[in-house]
Parts: C-alpha cells; sequence; structure tokens
C-alpha cells in the first residue's frame, strides 16, 4: 500500500466508522469540542443525525458520497453498498433516515411502507444536506466535492436533493420516484443518472418519461437507463422475487462510470 495507489481499492483498504451529528445546524468540529468544558454534558436540543463511514484508508483526499437507504431502512446490504462505493474511491456517509421513528429496520413491506409515509420530507432533506456539511469536516474528505447515491425512497430522495444543494456533482435514483412540482427540475444540481425498472409499478414508465422530458427541457446532464424486464427493488438480493443478477451488475457498472466521470478532474 502506498499513497500514491488509486482506487479501486480492496476492502481490507477500507475504514469503517460512525458518526453522530447534530441536523440543520453548524457540525461542531474537534476544535469546537476541545474549547467548550461542557460539550460533553450539554443535552442537544437538535435532531442527533446517526450515520455510518466508509472511506478508504490510503492516504488522500475523496470526494464524498451520501448513500439513501431504501424504505426497510439502513439495513446490512446498504452497508455492503457503503464499503464497496469506498473501494472506488469515495468517503460514504449513510445516515439513517428514520432516525426520528427510532432507527427501525424492517422486512415486512407493509411495516416498511408505513414508516416512508410517516416521514418528513423537510427534516429528511434537512439532514441530507447536514451529511455534506459533516463530510466537510472530515480530513480525509474533498470540501463540497459531493453527491448522493438513493435506492427506492433513497432514490426519491436523492432527486428531489439534487434540486435543493447547490454545487452538487452527482445524483444517482434507483427505481425513485419523481419529483413534483416537474418544474422544480430546473434547480437541479450537477449530472443525473436514473434506473429505471421496466417492470415497476411505483415509479411508472409515464412519470419517468415525464421526468425525462422535463429534464430535457431545463438543459440537465441526465441519463436513463430502463431495465425492461425488472421490477422494483431488482438490485436487493433480500428480495428474491425481485432481484435481478444482471440487472444489478450492469447498474452497478454504469454507476461507478458515471460518478467517475462527475468526479473526474477534482
Amino acid at each position: 500500500m502506498t499513497p500514491t495507489q488509486t482506487a479501486p481499492f480492496t476492502l481490507p483498504q477500507i475504514g469503517t466508522g460512525t458518526a453522530r451529528f447534530p441536523s440543520g445546524v453548524p457540525i461542531p468540529t474537534h476544535t469546537d469540542q476541545m474549547v467548550d468544558p461542557y460539550f460533553r454534558t450539554r443535552m442537544p436540543k437538535e435532531h442527533q443525525i446517526d450515520s455510518l463511514l466508509f472511506w478508504p484508508q490510503v492516504q488522500g483526499i475523496y470526494p464524498g458520497l451520501v448513500l439513501l437507504h431504501d424504505w426497510w431502512g439502513l439495513t446490512g446490504q446498504m452497508k455492503d453498498l457503503g464499503a464497496r462505493l469506498a473501494c472506488e474511491g469515495y468517503v460514504v456517509i449513510i445516515p439513517n433516515l428514520y432516525g426520528r421513528q427510532g432507527g427501525m429496520v424492517t422486512a415486512n413491506d407493509e411495516v416498511a411502507a408505513a414508516l416512508m409515509d410517516k416521514q418528513n420530507e423537510t427534516n429528511v432533506l434537512t439532514d441530507i444536506n447536514s451529511c455534506c456539511e459533516y463530510l466537510n469536516t472530515r480530513t480525509f474528505a474533498k470540501r463540497n466535492i459531493h453527491g448522493v447515491v438513493g435506492y427506492g425512497m433513497g432514490g426519491t430522495y436523492a432527486l428531489r436533493f439534487a434540486c435543493t444543494r447547490k454545487r452538487l456533482r452527482a445524483a444517482v435514483s434507483y427505481y425513485g420516484k419523481t419529483i413534483q412540482p416537474l418544474e422544480s427540475v430546473k434547480d437541479l444540481s450537477g449530472s443525473f443518472l436514473y434506473h429505471q425498472a421496466g417492470q415497476d409499478s411505483w415509479a411508472t414508465n409515464e412519470e419517468i418519461a415525464s421526468l425525462q422530458a422535463a429534464c430535457s427541457e431545463y438543459g440537465k446532464k441526465t441519463e436513463i437507463h430502463t431495465y425492461q424486464d425488472a421490477a422494483q427493488a431488482f438490485c436487493n438480493e433480500m428480495k428474491p422475487a425481485a432481484y435481478r443478477a444482471d440487472a444489478t451488475a450492469l447498474a452497478w457498472e454504469r454507476t461507478a462510470t458515471f460518478l467517475k466521470t462527475c468526479f473526474q478532474g477534482t
């Protein structure tokens, strides 16, 4: 292992950790904590975001990615995806988007749907934004060189966040819902990649066609790839009825190439 080594890295070269920080306010730095004698005992008023971190341990400064989980919560599969993305040369943070609901994880679709329905979108987008600000405090992450990747519910939030966060370099949505109103696409930052499940009854073909038309109308850099025989959640191996290994591998290859292009030269 040498300081000049570049991605892709191997899993043993990836560091892992946890992070907890306030949402919607400036992130306290190590210096802030050192000079504040009451930091450890003060009860925070803000919601505290619990998250997982993955980063290459090879010396360097890397772009940051916020990885957003599907409606089942922060599952083991999402942790594996975080590590794989870090192997591609990114500092990856995965926030628990259900933190305000106790951080639940479920394998039951009905429970997952109920959890998603209880989400407050404004709070979630604030949490995602705070993840970017947290990455800005890490010495091994490039400042304001960020992207977002989301699956299902997280894919929906990925697109919406990309229309609110300025200077975002890239957004990847796996079978997420479209943004409403579609005119919001005019505020889309960076490049956008969408993986469409051709047999999806949640994010329908008509909705994605409208999204593509809006992106074209506003001149946004957009790639939409359709996997014709795939259903919603085709990348989730924990859902055998939907999982498609071939489509999953192709979508991953396209995502890795897309992100590399978006961050090239940074």
